[in-house]
């Protein structure tokens, strides 16, 4: 659904005053790389800004000889340069971290991963604490939570500006769906709630235009568990970076579209929630439509069939502990 001549296509239009900064933290890595390209395609974007522990420079170097319009710059692994990178931008995308291995889930990458995230979200509450944060790091139940207690602590939380990107859950479903049916993926709407691993991942298939694939227990496998195959795949060599990179690109997408005017954009996303708040969940992904300010509405989930009830029970079991976690991470590791 998302590809560079999509983004061409809609946005090559947009005057100079809607077109804007934007910043990877991670942007020599897997995800980070092709993430940056992307974001060099794309017309609504001005400035790219890359920031890495090693190599953004020169990912920024050979990125900016991609003949669009929009200036490209590497930064120094360093504090000045790091929030060099981060002042003034509109959206942070946060790829960091390291990538799964064969036998990996994604609450093994914790430890390491959420350190990161938490030094990042510390420099973007102090470089760009009103820029809109799409976290891509693994485990993103975690890991978003970690964002937003960093931002608490410093008094800059806005929960309209947070995000979780769960948006290759999305991209998979439509496209299976599609291998399934012979149709084209860009017209299959699959909704996919919950969270970003596992069991939390919980596809709405009763609401999509194929009610009965709600009953096909491998397809809803392939969804919660299709980054398995990736890892499988790759025998070691890392984990699903192309196609996370094209959802995140996608999910950026669709916040410029929305902060330079469109109405009635809607993304799936994990963010500040008050849709099971009550059970001591305060993160979720649902159809969120975005907004200017980022968050404008979160829509309720809707009508699940019994399969799905039992699903989003098992779902917010675990993403529960995963919430949990990244809280109690931050209470237990501040930092410095």
């Amino acid at each position: 659904m998302f590809m560079a001549s999509r983004i061409q296509r809609r946005a090559f239009s947009a005057s100079a005053r809607n077109l804007s900064r934007v910043t990877v933290l991670g942007a020599a890595g897997g995800i980070g790389q092709p993430l940056s390209l992307l974001l060099k395609l794309n017309p609504r974007v001005t400035e790219l800004a890359l920031y890495d522990i090693r190599g953004g420079p020169g990912v920024a170097a050979d990125i900016s000889h991609v003949n669009t319009n929009s200036t490209v710059k590497g930064y120094d692994p360093t504090p000045s340069g790091l929030a060099a990178a981060l002042k003034g931008s509109e959206i942070v995308l946060i790829p960091a971290g390291v990538p799964r291995k064969p036998g990996m889930t994604r609450d093994d990458l914790f430890n390491t991963n959420a350190s990161i995230v938490r030094d990042l979200a510390k420099a973007c509450a102090e470089s760009a604490p009103d820029a809109k944060i799409l976290v891509i790091s693994n485990p993103v139940n975690s890991t978003v939570p970690i964002v937003a207690e960093v931002f608490k602590a410093r008094g800059v939380y806005n929960p309209k500006r947070l995000f979780g990107v769960t948006t290759l859950d999305v991209v998979r479903a439509s496209r299976f769906v599609s291998e399934i049916k012979s149709t084209d993926p860009r017209d299959e709407n699959i909704t996919v709630i919950g969270g970003h691993s596992g069991v939390t991942i919980v596809p709405l298939f009763s609401q999509s235009k194929h009610p009965e694939l709600s009953s096909n227990a491998d397809l809803v496998h392939r969804v919660q568990f299709g980054g398995d195959e990736v890892v499988k795949a790759k025998d070691g060599a890392g984990s699903a970076t192309l196609s996370m990179a094209m959802a995140g690109a996608r999910m950026a997408e669709s916040l410029l579209r929305a902060s330079q005017g469109e109405k009635g954009v809607i993304e799936p996303t994990f963010v500040d929630s008050p849709l099971y708040r009550d059970q001591g969940i305060p993160f979720f992904s649902s159809r969120v439509e975005l907004g200017p300010n980022g968050v404008e509405k979160i829509h309720p989930v809707g009508p699940l069939d019994a399969a799905e009830e039992k699903m989003l029970e098992a779902c917010l079991v675990d993403l529960k502990k995963n919430i949990d976690k990244g809280v109690d991470f931050v209470a237990q590791n501040p930092g410095k």
